[in-house]
């Protein structure tokens, strides 16, 4: 058996551990190191790298970034931000049609901006909206599948932990990724509170309207989410204003959030324990993962299949622009059976190749840029997709009174409203540049 063989082979060898219920990270482990053992033959070389690769991984600077953002949206969600910023939302949009829900999503975007985890972004926001929107009377699939959807807003707006890995993997620049990531976060925002919209005018009784706020008491809700300002601007202005690298604003975020919980009185013992344990658990998955993908990729670079592939479709003529529709359309269907970080860690070593050697009128800097938030918005569509939906899970399991068919139901409008903004990205790639342009 060739080299190219054994390669294809690890695919499907890969995907059946996984449906065996093998944690990702694990079953990427154990195959790159089986398929390394059986190209060098033998378990000496095996032995060799696996001491010398997983010091090299971990010893990345860059990786830092990724505790540090979960401990900032763990002690933002000790400081009350999740509860401020929902608040505000629904002071200003409640009283329309769909307004509560509405505010779901604003607040979902608002914490996402200081928080880099989709998961955590949902599971907050859920503790936080879904006892409003039962009390409003909104059905109970429309609130998991909204705060489902709100939730991924949690890894498109910056700062985000999957771009962090996304550009540690491809080389790319992470402020650029960051800013690259606003344009596309606001309409993925905007296409769902349409979504919303659209959904309480063909059924319009399906929920209570709120009763109006005067603007007094919505400037005074808008005036309490300023330590959320405060953070996004000294996370990411600091960033982008030359103040900090992006290691060192994730260090500042984790200190200010942890401050402004500290001067809130949520900051105890007990809670800065629990927040740091709940970070080491979350970041202690997510090195397996990249421990794991580390061993496979490079068992693949080994076998040639990613540069083979590569230089197979770029001599066959393909349309730049089909390879792009194919590779996202396997998103979407890998969405339904893995977690977004395996997707990205598993994936993009194999299609940014294929990608960075088509002409798309981009440079290259730009095409890896547009590249990766269409992959990060396909990811997220990968949240909320059924069956396997992990965000779905999340907020179902925090309603049990709704049946997870009736959420897999209502996330559909959602689903396609994604789709949608992909479309138009994948059209016009000068949204998603403006910003850098």
């Amino acid at each position: 058996m060739s080299h190219f063989d054994i390669g294809l082979w690890s695919f499907p060898v890969l995907i059946l551990l996984i449906f065996l219920r093998m944690p990702i990270g694990l079953a990427m482990l154990v195959v790159g190191l089986a398929g390394t053992a059986m190209i060098t033959g033998g378990w000496a070389v095996v032995l060799a790298k696996l001491k010398n690769e997983t010091y090299s991984t971990f010893a990345s600077y860059s990786l830092s970034i990724v505790p540090l953002f979960l401990l900032m949206g763990q002690f933002a969600t000790l400081g009350g931000m999740s509860t401020a910023l929902f608040k505000a939302a629904e002071s200003w949009l409640g009283h329309r049609r769909g307004g509560v829900a509405m505010a779901a999503i604003g607040a979902c975007a608002g914490f996402g901006a200081i928080c880099g985890s989709s998961l955590a972004t949902a599971a907050t926001m859920g503790q936080v909206a879904l006892p409003e929107l039962k009390r409003y009377g909104y059905p109970g699939g429309l609130s998991t599948a909204t705060l489902a959807a709100g939730g991924t807003l949690g890894i498109l707006i910056p700062p985000s932990v999957i771009l962090v890995i996304y550009a540690i993997l491809t080389e790319q620049n992470i402020a650029k990724l960051f800013l690259a990531a606003f344009i596309p976060g606001l309409l993925a925002a905007v296409g769902y509170v349409i979504t919303i919209s659209i959904y309480m005018r063909v059924s319009p009784g399906a929920a209570q309207v709120r009763e109006r706020v005067g603007y007094g008491a919505r400037f005074r809700a808008l005036f309490d989410v300023w330590p959320v300002l405060l953070v996004f601007f000294l996370v990411v202005g600091g960033i982008y204003l030359g103040w900090f690298t992006p290691t060192e604003a994730a260090a500042i975020g984790a200190a200010g959030t942890a401050i402004i919980a500290a001067v809130n009185k949520a900051l105890s013992g007990k809670a800065i324990a629990n927040a740091v344990m709940s970070t080491a658990a979350s970041t202690a998955m997510i090195f397996m993962i990249v421990l794991g993908a580390s061993f496979y990729n490079a068992f693949l670079a080994l076998t040639q299949v990613p540069q083979d592939i590569s230089t197979y479709i770029v001599s066959q003529g393909f349309s730049p622009w089909l390879v792009l529709v194919i590779i996202l359309a396997l998103y979407m269907i890998f969405g339904c059976i893995m977690d977004s970080l395996s997707m990205i860690l598993l994936t993009i070593p194999i299609f940014f190749p294929i990608i960075s050697d088509l002409d798309f009128g981009l440079s290259h800097e730009h095409t890896a840029i547009w590249f990766g938030i269409l992959v990060l918005i396909v990811v997220e569509v990968g949240l909320i997709t059924p069956p396997v939906g992990m965000n779905l899970f999340i907020i179902n399991g925090m309603a049990r009174d709704t049946p997870i068919l009736s959420t897999y139901k209502s996330v559909l409008p959602f689903v396609l409203s994604d789709i949608i903004r992909v479309a138009i990205l994948v059209l016009f790639p000068a949204i998603t540049l403006f910003l850098l342009n």
